[in-house]
């Protein structure tokens, strides 16, 4: 069974080394890894990396801080509207030149905007979010 060593880094995020096996496991977290490392099974990582900048050491499991999945969810969801926001733009424009109804065009824009309101209780709910509809 392959074999990681994982610790909390300096910006309290998870880091995971996985050695190459040219010396002992053992020897790899003394020589290169801080106090409070652990081995554990590569197998018992989370299997997405969706969320790999939420992960948290806690004892011996991995964890996902749902407050930062939160946040990292937002900032995909900021680039992935910015261009949609964009392209209302040019439509509400290319609507009010032509005198054409405006109204949907500013239900849009008003979605998009309020598409960082995440109301998600889970992280499946979390990565179903999309700017596109």
């Amino acid at each position: 069974m392959s074999q990681c060593i994982v610790f909390t880094n300096e910006q309290g995020g998870v880091s995971v080394c996985i050695p190459t096996g040219e010396i002992p496991i053992d020897q790899v977290q003394q020589k290169d890894t801080p106090a409070g490392s652990i081995i554990m099974n590569v197998s018992d990582l989370p299997r997405d990396n969706d969320f790999f900048d939420a992960y948290e050491l806690n004892g011996s499991t991995i964890t996902v801080n749902f407050a930062k999945a939160v946040e990292i969810t937002k900032k995909r969801l900021r680039v992935e509207r910015t261009p949609l926001l964009a392209a209302q733009d040019v439509a509400f424009q290319r609507a009010l030149e032509s005198g054409a109804d405006t109204t949907a065009i500013v239900a849009e824009k008003q979605r998009l905007r309020d598409i960082t309101n995440i109301t998600a209780t889970t992280l499946d709910e979390l990565r179903a979010l999309k700017a596109e509809v």
